[in-house]
C-alpha cells in the first residue's frame, strides 16, 4: 500500500483546496478542519498565518486543475 500523501484539493475547497486536502488526508469532514481554522485565526490570527504557509507549501492533487475565473470562449465582437 502506497504511504498517503498531503495535497490541496482546490475543486473540493472553498478558497485553495487546504481544508478539503487536510480532511481526505486524515479521514474527517472538511468541514471540521474549516472551523479549527476558524477558531485559530480569531484565537491570535494564528490560523491565517498558517493556512497560507500552507497554501504556498502543499502541491495540488495530481490530475486537478485550478479552477479559471475567465471565460474559455473568446468575445465575439460586433
Amino acid at each position: 500500500m502506497a504511504p498517503k500523501k498531503l495535497y490541496r484539493n482546490p475543486s473540493e475547497g472553498m478558497i485553495a483546496g487546504i481544508c478539503a486536502g487536510l480532511g481526505e488526508y486524515l479521514d474527517i469532514d472538511a468541514t471540521i478542519v474549516r472551523l479549527v481554522f476558524v477558531l485559530l485565526a480569531f484565537g491570535g490570527g494564528s490560523g491565517v498565518l498558517i493556512y497560507i504557509i500552507m497554501w504556498l507549501i502543499i502541491p495540488i492533487k495530481p490530475g486537478i486543475t485550478q479552477i479559471s475565473t475567465e471565460s474559455e470562449e473568446p468575445l465575439q465582437e460586433s
